[in-house]
């Protein structure tokens, strides 16, 4: 039970199975599957007196909290991407067009929530989500059940989570911050010698080609960016 706990918090808040859109019932039966995978490695870790309810009851609630820290450090790798596709449409001029994510259950921008889940495809593609499995296997050396939390250590993978989400984020849309800067000062300058013309009908349309034309073209690249910090950051996760 103590080890459904920590399992079943992480698998919650995992890309692709903690979706608001997969029944409770499918997350529930992965979270007990890898439940019985992981249990049998690190059966050892747990030494619980059945008799007394209240170190059952703190224990417990030890394990959800560590399981809610993995899965959210998990979460916050698709943030990544979100942030990409959110620069990406601004440079485009397409910061309009949002749609619903069905990653994170809000609105989104449409390029963003495009970005998210050929991210979620391309882990479970790439056998990636393995990392995550070894890396809950390996948090028994890292948070043993029953020992305190580390609070600095738990603000420190958070911190550096999210900084380094935005970060990649800003790299993967380089290319596009690039492309928005030298196409609108062009535009600045073609105002300037044709005063008459109507440069914001000619742009709007030539920047969402052109701005698809490049966004398929380093498409690839900004994909396996994104794989290599997924699994950058699942390393971190395991005690070397």
């Amino acid at each position: 039970m103590l080890a459904f706990a920590r399992i079943g918090a992480m698998v919650m808040l995992l890309p692709g199975l903690g979706e608001v859109n997969i029944p409770v019932r499918i997350k529930l039966s992965i979270a007990l599957l890898l439940t019985m995978i992981v249990l049998p490695l690190n059966r050892q870790a747990y030494q619980v007196d059945l008799q007394a309810l209240s170190p059952l009851v703190v224990m417990m609630v030890h394990e959800i909290v560590i399981g809610i820290v993995l899965g959210a450090t998990a979460r916050v790798t698709l943030s990544a991407l979100q942030v990409a596709g959110s620069v990406i449409a601004q440079q485009m001029g397409l910061g309009f067009v949002t749609a619903v994510d069905p990653t994170q259950g809000q609105q989104g921008v449409l390029i963003g929530n495009f970005l998210t889940m050929l991210g979620v495809t391309l882990l479970f593609s790439t056998d990636s989500h393995h990392l995550v499995i070894a890396a809950l296997s390996d948090s028994y050396k890292i948070f043993a059940p029953g020992e305190l939390i580390p609070s600095g250590d738990v603000a420190s993978l958070a911190t550096k989570a999210f900084a380094a989400a935005f970060k990649i984020g800003l790299q993967l849309s380089a290319p596009f911050l690039v492309f928005g800067l030298v196409f609108n000062i062009g535009l600045g300058v073609l105002a300037r010698l044709m005063p008459q013309m109507q440069v914001y009908f000619v742009g709007a349309p030539l920047s969402i080609l052109i701005g698809f034309v490049v966004f398929a073209a380093v498409l690839t690249a900004m994909m396996g960016t994104f794989l290599g910090y997924f699994e950058g950051v699942m390393h971190e996760m395991m005690p070397r």
